[in-house]
């Protein structure tokens, strides 16, 4: 696996490069310095309203005690694309866009659903509650200093 992915990670660049060349040498270079340009830009809107709502839409959810992993999902899914139509490039804006596409975002979804866990639970149902073993302590019991008496320290005269 760790292979595949630095074969991917050399041949990215070159797809990009390869991108770069064919879009140039069909619409000239002002217009594909255009394209980039407009990448950027869009995925910088991008970034900054697909965040927003998504922090907004979790929220709600939250707020309304329901499950907002769908919402997550799609807010990182938005967020990822953004920064790749940021990147320079046409191959990086093509799988940007492609992550937008509302059936991309639901087959991710059905992929990583099963791996996601809020303690507490959704939709009214109430948290389990765990035995745990606190000590309550009055302020008497730890203002005054050191008890002598305390099982918990050593005598003196055995340290």
């Amino acid at each position: 696996m760790a292979s595949i992915f630095r074969f991917l990670l050399l041949l990215f660049p070159l797809l990009e490069i390869a991108g770069f060349v064919i879009v140039g040498r069909e619409i000239g270079v002002l217009a594909t310095l255009g394209l980039v340009l407009g990448g950027v830009v869009l995925g910088a809107l991008l970034l900054r309203k697909g965040g927003i709502s998504a922090f907004s839409r979790v929220r709600t959810e939250l707020q309304a005690g329901r499950d907002p992993s769908f919402s997550l999902v799609n807010g990182f899914m938005t967020m990822v694309a953004g920064v790749l139509l940021m990147v320079p490039g046409f191959v990086s804006d093509l799988v940007g866009l492609a992550l937008l596409l509302p059936p991309v975002q639901h087959r991710a979804w059905r992929a990583v659903k099963g791996r996601i866990n809020f303690a507490g639970g959704f939709g009214g149902r109430a948290r389990p509650t765990q035995p745990t073993n606190v000590v309550d302590l009055d302020p008497s019991d730890y203002s005054n200093g050191p008890n002598p008496n305390s099982p918990w320290i050593a005598p003196l005269k055995d340290r």
